[in-house]
């Protein structure tokens, strides 16, 4: 090829010219001693280079793995530490949750610091940054500050029974940014402390008793003192129904196909669930073995003559 090049006729300034010196220059630098220093230099380089980069990413990777099983270690003290002593299981849950967030922030910065990415460098494309992650963690913000107006408020602590934002269940836990309810069906629902501090929160265990509540249709035409008489036969046959408050039996409402009765009783909250399916179970077989009768919907319609 560089005889070629040497060989092919050309005029005077011609780029050809500029091609065939580029050419020669970079073989005669190839070829000659002081080249190959310089290919020996670079690769000597590029291999130190690597072989320092493959020590940093393992001593970082080492770290990582001890900082996690030290976090593990830490976390199953304090969570020993607390739970040996009286404090609410509200502040536990927020406290654990804290600790372990802090301790993986301490963690993800030593990793990077000695992957050789100065903190100081780091912490400025962060501020450079600011505006966007400011915006980012907005939120998470709110729900660090929800999540201490609810321990401080406690409008709901670990084991109460609430209905809030059309979830309906008991606390799990109160998170440093997460409050966790789990619901009948096992499923465990993650909401932001942000939004529970600001939200219509039903505590069904603030007081000791709860009510329990039925609308029970009959025909038109059925004797209602008959009717009431059974309902408190019912009633009377629970004994974990309370006296006190009275249960309270009356005709709700008068609809298109049937008389609604109302009726609510008080129990404990341990027994509420139990109360209500138990007592759809025994109004149904009660009233059918009274003669009373369920209605169906009914239209009537009239024929002109």
């Amino acid at each position: 090829m560089i005889w070629l090049l040497s060989a092919t006729p050309d005029s005077l300034g011609h780029p050809a010219d500029s091609l065939r010196n580029i050419a020669r220059t970079i073989v005669q630098d190839v070829t000659t001693t002081q080249g190959i220093d310089k290919l020996q230099n670079a690769a000597q380089s590029l291999i130190e280079h690597g072989i320092s980069l493959g020590l940093r990413i393992l001593a970082a990777l080492a770290i990582f793995i001890i900082g996690r099983f030290a976090i593990r270690l830490v976390n199953h003290l304090i969570k020993r530490i607390l739970n040996s002593r009286d404090i609410d299981p509200s502040v536990k849950s927020f406290l654990e949750s804290f600790i372990n967030v802090t301790l993986l922030v301490l963690l993800i910065i030593a990793v990077v610091s000695k992957l050789g990415i100065e903190t100081t460098s780091f912490a400025a494309l962060l501020a450079s940054f600011g505006v966007a992650v400011g915006m980012a963690l907005s939120g998470n913000l709110q729900n660090f500050a929800g999540g201490i107006l609810i321990l401080i408020f406690r409008p709901y602590t670990v084991d109460d029974y609430v209905n809030v934002q059309d979830v309906e269940g008991t606390v799990t836990s109160i998170q440093i940014f997460h409050t966790v309810i789990r619901t009948y069906k096992g499923t465990n629902v993650y909401i932001p402390n942000g939004q529970m501090s600001n939200a219509l929160i039903k505590n069904y265990s603030k007081e000791p008793l709860r009510m329990v509540e039925w609308i029970v249709s009959v025909e038109y035409g059925e004797d209602i003192k008959k009717v009431e008489d059974t309902v408190s036969e019912v009633i009377k046959a629970d004994s974990r129904i309370q006296t006190v408050p009275k249960p309270y039996v009356a005709v709700k409402e008068l609809a298109e196909s049937s008389v609604n009765i109302t009726i609510r009783v008080w129990t404990e909250i341990v027994n509420y669930w139990g109360v209500y399916f138990d007592g759809n179970k025994r109004i149904y077989e009660t009233f059918n073995e009274k003669g009373i009768n369920f209605p169906f919907p009914q239209l009537t319609i009239h024929q002109g003559t």
